[in-house]
């Protein structure tokens, strides 16, 4: 029970701390903080659509699909409890990004995206929580190398 406790409360700190920096930071971008520099330009764009404006077609209705497949992930990993807890701080760093974007499609109409990378290539404009996005997968791809590498060793099959 205590164990639990501990896995549900790193599951909160970290859903918590990216749900609320990717939120200041749109704030901030919505009060009108701009920036131009040479290699990223913080600037506004409201995405109605997912990466590079996918699906915008979809407008409203985006939103539903959104929030459907944040409930299959997090029912999924309810299901596979030894998976959740092995990646207990990515899926509070992923479920907490998503859930910040999943309520800018509902108060705003899309996500707040506000950071343009320009430099070598024109890059697409993104916020923090697809950087976190971002940050867990490669968190969970790292420690599924790392555990298998570990497990193969153990056994002698290299």
């Amino acid at each position: 029970m205590i164990k639990n406790l501990k896995f549900i409360g790193i599951f909160l700190s970290f859903f918590i701390l990216v749900f609320l920096l990717d939120q200041a930071v749109k704030n901030l971008t919505l009060k009108g903080l701009r920036y131009e520099g040479e290699f990223l330009d913080l600037t506004y764009v409201l995405n109605t659509g997912v990466a590079f404006s996918m699906l915008s077609f979809l407008e409203h209705y985006l939103k539903y699909l959104h929030l459907a497949l944040l409930l299959c992930l997090f029912a999924y990993l309810l299901w596979q409890k030894t998976f959740l807890k092995q990646h207990i701080i990515a899926f509070g760093i992923m479920l907490g990004a998503g859930s910040s974007n999943l309520l800018d499609r509902f108060i705003h109409g899309g996500v707040v995206d506000m950071f343009y990378w320009h430099k070598w290539f024109d890059f697409a404009i993104f916020n923090v929580a697809d950087v976190m996005i971002n940050v867990s997968v490669f968190l969970i791809l790292m420690q599924e190398l790392f555990i298998n590498f570990n497990k193969r060793k153990k056994n002698g099959n290299f």
